[in-house]
């Protein structure tokens, strides 16, 4: 079958040969239909994230994957379901995590992620999977599965965001996503549904198509180039819930001081390393005299990815059509590593399925 992998230290990936892989007991095989290409798997190949499996000099890429069940293997699933794999895999046997349920809360050496961190991905015509790791998912949703794992980072994050105010009642208003990227947008049409007022912060100027996007789901562009994260409350409001999805280290230290009060801020970017100074008295008084709180947030379990599939059917053909700007066959995979102001979600189709949305 074909993968497409890195090589350590190519810098690009590449198409390879790799034997159909033999589910295991407990296992399913699963023909790929199609996986999303985002910023982690850019990080991955230039090397700036994650790490290659043991004893190999390469990595099969790919994390957002949909296809569908080609042999059950005595399975609780069945031929020709359309599933969804979660990330995180044990790294060594079972641990404590796992065991209840929660690999997204495992510290780092306790986990393996797919594609990302010590295992192979599914940029596969084929791959094998636990059963308990495979989400299943309408037939009629499988066009956009690739989806559903970047939809289950959010489903986690304002989960815990939730549960850091659940000590008393809070009933937010407003939104801010920081960063107009793929995970952004997802977000914020998820927001439109919850929230009053939203806004998105980027740094594009127009004409552009995310803006175009922003605009449409009824929510406020916000340019940073124009108005910084600590002048949103004076040129707009201050947000009770601030989404941060840009990995600018800056940008979590501006958000205490932009929340309004009891609001929480969910920070999801990884940064590189960058030393700048802070005024920390002063962040911590608004912490404090304020009731802010911050939650990190990385990775998802069954449960978030279980309800990504409610929160994907409950989108927009519209914005979905808009959202996904190419879809390329494994020929033309290297397409679906550009990353161009044109760009927004990319994917690539192992395989043909019925398109019944």
């Amino acid at each position: 079958m074909q993968a497409i992998a890195v090589y350590e230290g190519a810098g690009e990936p590449e198409i390879i040969d790799l034997p159909q892989p033999e589910p295991d007991d407990g296992e399913a095989l699963v023909r790929t239909l199609r996986v999303g290409v985002d910023g982690t798997d850019h990080e991955v190949i230039s090397g700036g994230h994650g790490g290659f499996p043991a004893d190999t000099d390469h990595m099969v890429l790919g994390h957002e994957a949909v296809g569908v069940v080609e042999d059950a293997n005595g399975t609780d699933l069945s031929e020709g379901d359309i599933v969804v794999p979660t990330v995180r895999r044990r790294p060594n046997g079972d641990n404590a995590y796992f065991e209840r349920g929660e690999p997204d809360m495992a510290p780092d050496g306790e986990y393996l992620e797919r594609g990302i961190v010590g295992d192979h991905g599914f940029m596969a015509e084929y791959f094998t999977s636990p059963a308990e790791f495979l989400v299943t998912v309408p037939p009629e949703l499988a066009e956009y599965g690739f989806l559903v794992e970047p939809i289950s980072i959010t489903e986690k994050a304002v989960e815990h965001a939730d549960a850091s105010r659940s000590a008393f009642e809070w009933t937010p208003e407003s939104a801010l996503v920081l960063g107009n990227g793929s995970l952004g947008l997802i977000t914020l049409a998820m927001f439109e549904q919850r929230f009053d007022r939203t806004y998105c912060l980027g740094r594009r100027e127009r004409p552009d198509p995310t803006i175009d996007i922003i605009e449409s789901l009824g929510s406020t562009y916000v340019n940073s180039n124009e108005t910084p994260v600590p002048e949103i409350p004076d040129s707009y409001e201050a947000p009770d819930l601030i989404y941060e999805s840009t990995g600018y280290a800056k940008h979590p230290f501006e958000s205490i001081e932009a929340l309004a009060p009891n609001g929480v801020l969910a920070a999801l970017g990884i940064p590189g390393d960058w030393e700048f100074e802070i005024d920390g008295g002063k962040l911590h008084r608004e912490l404090v005299l304020h009731n802010k709180a911050i939650v990190g947030s990385v990775n998802s379990h069954v449960g978030h990815f279980e309800a990504a599939v409610d929160t994907l059917d409950s989108l927009s053909d519209a914005f979905l059509d808009d959202l996904v700007t190419g879809i390329y066959d494994l020929a033309d995979y290297e397409d679906a590593f550009v990353d161009d102001n044109s760009t927004i979600k990319n994917a690539i189709q192992f395989s043909e399925y019925e398109k019944r949305r």
